[in-house]
């Protein structure tokens, strides 16, 4: 149905990565991704009949119950659907809108801060490169760090830019991120980590 979406979980936590570390946010994670990062750690996200479908009204209320002024939508790929009615009713409610996306689907809603994650599974659309507040490339191996060089030259010289190395290879490829952005090709980029992972949240 046009007023519902699949939610895998609603839940309030610290945002653990980019420019927004520690900062308190209702997470809003949707269903469905046709993505499919082979290191995806919230696989269970993929297939949206999993998930049960919510009002955007129950959601609203949900994030509004929870005291929290920012809100942060993720998946999955949650700009798989139209999230303009629900941005709409958050944004009345004067919560800020945050957008975790691949890049993958055309973004529709009005969002405060958007990061976009492109993946070489399934490429950003072009569309969407002006639009990012925030570039954050997951950095699997060496070879990623030209890419993210490629993928910088598409988002306004107003975007953050981080890199972020895959949690089960982090001790791998950390300390070649850090001598990258400690670089003078390197040094507009800085460092984000999964900081909730190390704090034991969500």
């Amino acid at each position: 149905m046009a007023n519902t979406l699949p939610v895998m979980e609603m839940f309030p936590t610290l945002q653990g990565e980019g420019k927004f570390t520690g900062h308190p946010a209702y997470f809003i994670r949707l269903g469905g991704c046709d993505v499919g990062c082979s290191w995806c750690d919230v696989k269970d996200s993929w297939d949206a009949e999993k998930h049960p479908q919510h009002t955007i009204q129950s959601i609203v209320d949900g994030a509004c119950e929870s005291g929290l002024k920012m809100v942060v939508i993720t998946g999955g790929e949650p700009c798989m659907y139209d999230l303009s009615e629900l941005t709409k009713l958050l944004g009345e409610n004067g919560i800020q809108i945050h957008l975790e996306t691949s890049g993958s689907h055309p973004i529709k809603g009005v969002f405060d801060f958007i990061t976009l994650s492109p993946k070489k599974f399934k490429p950003c659309l072009e569309e969407n490169f002006p639009k990012a507040d925030e570039l954050k490339v997951v950095v699997v191996n060496k070879h990623d760090l030209v890419w993210a060089q490629d993928h910088a030259s598409k988002v306004s010289p107003q975007t953050h830019l981080f890199m972020q190395p895959e949690w089960e290879r982090k001790d791998k490829v950390q300390g070649m991120i850090l001598e990258f952005i400690s670089s003078e090709d390197g040094n507009v980029w800085s460092l984000s980590e999964q900081t909730h992972k190390y704090l034991g949240i969500r």
